[in-house]
């Protein structure tokens, strides 16, 4: 099953044209906590990363994206990262779910019913 979701669907974590040119041109450099695989090419001229569970790019964190994009040359698992006290972990994006950031303590459950809202319209003017 797994396979036929990589054979015609490319948010399934590869598709079958990146798992045969990984096979072929591609030298593992490392894993984040999240179980992504991030690759680079011999020549270290192609950055790309395979992603563990579906394909969202706010799931790479900020040091492998400065990798994936050639900012720095290290890899970040390559290197000891010294962390200062207030980092936090990252976290990818939640907007949409329930974690999403809502202010002022507002958690929204539901959606809003704007009844009392009316669309503007040149022709009403």
């Amino acid at each position: 099953m797994k396979f036929l979701k990589q054979l015609f669907t490319w948010w399934n974590s590869q598709t079958v044209g990146t798992m045969i040119f990984t096979w072929w041109k591609g030298n593992l450099v490392g894993s984040d906590d999240r179980g992504n695989m991030f690759y680079e090419t011999r020549e270290s001229d192609r950055r790309w990363v395979i992603f563990k569970k579906s394909v969202e790019a706010s799931s790479v964190s900020a040091d492998w994206h400065g990798w994936l994009h050639h900012t720095i040359a290290i890899p970040p698992s390559s290197e000891k990262k010294f962390k200062n006290a207030w980092e936090k972990p990252h976290r990818e994006n939640t907007t949409g779910s329930e974690f999403a950031y809502h202010p002022l303590g507002i958690k929204r459950t539901k959606m809003v019913n704007y009844s009392d809202y009316e669309a503007w319209s040149p022709e009403n003017d």
